[in-house]
């Protein structure tokens, strides 16, 4: 049994270490052989290395992997703002309305009539819907300007932006129509630029406050409830809006097409205020409502038949905050 274990067959580990004294004992290279492991494994490594988005960049199906993981890691998209229909302080920009001009006496500012921001509770202004009664006179800001255009609008951003404030409401547009003349009424063009620098001034001093947009009122359907009051027409002599309310009376070709002109540009700026507003998503437009209200003869100033009464305040109001407070925009 001993002498069969002697000259038995060589384990594998005991060959291995034979053939390594039989080349050293012969004087003679290592076999080739032996290498090719080693040189395949750097060479294959090497090619990993340098050229390792060839073989890490396939897939089976022709594809890919970088593309297929990138696609199945993908976060997903972040939420947008979300509009709040409780904002807790309001400021004002706009022109003569939003001032509640002509509301409480002839040729006078009536801030506290006004829609958006008043005071008086007859009028029951948006910010004291949504702030009540005591907190809107510490939470609001008015800076309309009986008189302004669109072009005054930055300005008027710029200070209402100072507030911080959680809402700002719009309203302008009836002074760029309300001219003597036609040709004098704002270019489209300039309205949309002047309202785009607007907004671009609220949002680089006040990124998160939100921005209720009114619609230019109908001026022809104005036109067409007050000029049955002869008292009416002679004020709107005085130079009230011209393109509109000038020779009430004519309903000539002539005077039809001049008030066909206005009304379109009008319908032209509201065009550009949902245009602009659809832009940011901390927007919304009234979807045309104020444009659409039919003003009555009592919801007009008895001293001029043109601007909001207190009556008419408070309806614009109601219509703003009805929009505010909707779950969604208004169509």
């Amino acid at each position: 049994m001993r002498e069969s274990r002697r000259t038995g067959s060589a384990t594998p580990a005991r060959r291995r270490t034979d053939d390594g004294r039989a080349w050293r004992r012969r004087g003679g290279a290592r076999p080739r052989v032996a290498r090719r492991p080693r040189v395949l494994l750097a060479a294959v490594t090497a090619l990993v290395l340098a050229g390792g988005g060839v073989l890490a960049g396939c897939d089976t199906s022709g594809g890919s992997s970088a593309d297929g993981a990138a696609g199945r890691s993908a976060p997903a998209p972040r939420p947008g703002p979300v509009w709040d229909p409780a904002p807790d302080s309001v400021a004002a920009v706009g022109d003569s309305i939003t001032r509640g001009f002509d509301a409480c006496a002839v040729l006078t500012d009536c801030p506290e009539a006004s829609w958006a921001t008043g005071t008086d509770g007859e009028v029951r202004s948006l910010a004291q819907r949504l702030l009540g009664a005591p907190g809107a006179s510490g939470r609001s800001w008015n800076e309309a300007e009986t008189g302004a255009k669109v072009s005054d609008l930055p300005a008027q951003m710029t200070r209402a932006a100072r507030h911080d404030p959680g809402l700002v409401t719009v309203m302008v547009g009836s002074n760029d129509a309300c001219q003597d003349s036609a040709a004098q009424m704002t270019p489209v063009d300039a309205f949309r630029a002047s309202f785009e620098a607007s907004m671009e001034r609220l949002r680089a001093r006040a990124p998160h406050a939100q921005v209720y947009v009114s619609s230019v009122p109908d001026l022809k359907r104005l036109w067409s409830t007050g000029r049955g009051d002869p008292l009416g027409r002679q004020i709107w002599k005085l130079g009230i809006c011209a393109t509109m309310l000038g020779d009430a009376q004519d309903v000539s070709a002539k005077a039809s097409a001049r008030r066909s002109m206005v009304y379109d540009r009008v319908v032209a700026y509201n065009g550009v205020l949902r245009d602009v507003c659809a832009e940011d998503p901390l927007c919304r437009y009234d979807g045309g409502a104020v444009f659409d209200f039919r003003f009555t003869v009592e919801q007009l100033s008895h001293w001029d038949w043109f601007h909001p009464s207190k009556d008419g305040q408070s309806r614009l109001a109601a219509i703003a905050y009805r929009n505010v407070t909707a779950a969604r925009p208004p169509v």
